[in-house]
This record gives C-alpha cells, structure tokens and sequence, in this order.
C-alpha cells in the first residue's frame, strides 16, 4: 500500500480522468485533483459526494444535501439537474454510462443529523434532462457500478451487507433485483460495502470497517487487499489499471467513534498486487 496523496478529511467518489486523480471531500467542504499538476484542494460552498464525467468530459457530481447534480465550471458547481421534485433526500455514488445518463443515490435519510433510517432509491438523470426514479426500496445505496458493457448495474447496499444487480431497461430503469455477492460471508461479518469499482467479470469493493479491499464475482470472493489499520471508504482504477483506494485512519479508535468526533484523515493510496482489469 503506497500513498498517492494526502490531506483530505473523509474522500469520496475518487475518479480517474485524463492522467488524474479527482475525488470530493465531504467532510472537509473540498474538491481535491493533482490535475494541474500539484496535489490541490477548491473550497466548496455546495459539497460534492459522488462524480462521473460525462461522454463530453464534463465533471458532475451529486451535490450532498443539496437535492441536485452540479456540474464543475473550474471553481463551482452549477446546477447540471434539480432533483428536488422527486423528493430526494441526501445524494450519494454517481456513476454514468456510454450514452450520458446518470444514476445516483438517494440515500433517504442523514445519519449524521440523527434521522431514522429508511430505504433509499436510485435515481435516473437520462442525458436529455430528464429523471425518473430508477429503483426503490435500497437500504443504505452506496458505491453504483456498470457490469457487462452497461447491461447490469451494481450497488452496494451498506445496511444489508450485500451488492444488488439489476438489469438496465431500454429505458434505463432497473429491474430483475438480484443479490449479487452476500459480502458479509464473502469478506467477514464486519464488512460494509462503501465504493465500488467494476474489474473485468467482477467488482472491487471497499469494505470499511473490513478493512479490506475486496475483488468478488457474482457470489465468490476472488481476492482481497488488506487495509488494517485504516478503513477503505471508496475505490477505482487508474488508466494503468491501477487499483487507488481512499482509506480513512482514525488513530486506533474504532471508526464511527472517531468520525463522531471528526477524528478522522484520509489518504488515496496504491493498492498491489495490480488488479484485475
């Protein structure tokens, strides 16, 4: 495990582009890249949670607790889709397919503000502008992935322990749920799928409070990464194919002991062996 870069609060939504690394800042109110050159961060007034670029090569990202997608004009987001109208909650992953449409989490509820838990929902943002809700009843949506060239999409249900498969429609909402890989008795019983990442016939998946990073298929564990002390938040591949996690260090405090106390830093690192693309 090699650092990559260093100095962010809790990084999410870490994203590969054009020979850099981009990935949100959520606790920090940042937006972090290295593709100027150096390691910077861009203070941010909406907080960004998960990003996709666009088939144009446009960054968006799902604005947290904001009910929209924003889309980077170099020092801001801007509004790129209001999702306020379908009653969304705090916004999640975001992933993207061939064709520009986009689908993010509606997590439902904000465990940090103490409300309740309850399912969540994907949400469909189809590259004409309009949105539809994709998927119900998905407790804790987290890290989203494309599976055979963007017929099936992956999500880390984090509450069930578990990632759920659905095939995309023609018209891209999602049917034909499936549990695709049980990652409590594939990883172990403290394992909460957080980012994933497609790897060939499979998915990386950051496992938290596993404090792996694992490689499974449809029901199998093919390989896993090890993290201990740190706890893996999310995951991707560079254009080498390498494996980058951002992996969260409390200081030996249990995890969510340490991020009720915003005790928490986070690095982006190199993962090895290389992976399986």
């Amino acid at each position: 495990m090699r650092t990559y870069a260093t100095g962010m609060t809790w990084g999410e939504g870490p994203r590969w582009h054009d020979g850099a690394l981009w990935l949100s800042d959520t606790q920090g109110r940042r937006l972090w890249t290295d593709a100027g050159g150096a390691w910077t961060a861009t203070p941010l007034e909406s907080v960004s949670n998960g990003l996709w670029f666009l088939p144009d090569g446009r960054l968006t990202g799902a604005m947290m607790d904001e009910k929209r997608i924003g889309v980077w004009d170099g020092g801001r987001w801007q509004t790129y889709a209001d999702l306020a109208p379908l009653g969304v909650g705090p916004l999640g992953d975001l992933v993207g397919d061939a064709a520009g449409n986009l689908y993010v989490d509606d997590v439902a509820f904000a465990a940090a503000r103490g409300e309740s838990p309850r399912p969540g929902r994907i949400i469909l943002v189809r590259a004409d502008g309009t949105t539809a809700v994709a998927a119900e009843d998905v407790e804790f949506p987290n890290g989203l992935a494309f599976l055979d060239g963007g017929a099936t999409l992956v999500v880390a249900e984090t509450s069930r322990q578990r990632l759920t498969a659905f095939r995309v429609a023609a018209d891209g909402t999602l049917h034909d749920r499936r549990t695709y890989a049980d990652i409590a008795r594939l990883v172990g019983p403290e394992a909460r799928p957080d980012g994933i990442w497609p790897a060939g016939d499979g998915v990386w998946v950051a496992t938290t409070t596993g404090q792996v990073v694992a490689r499974v298929r449809e029901g199998e564990l093919a390989e896993s990464i090890g993290t201990s002390p740190g706890f893996p938040i999310a995951c991707c591949l560079d254009d080498r194919g390498r494996l980058l996690a951002t992996v969260a260090d409390t200081g030996g405090e249990p995890l969510f002991a340490a991020l009720a106390r915003k005790a928490v830093t986070t690095t982006a690192v190199l993962l090895d062996p290389p992976p399986h693309r």
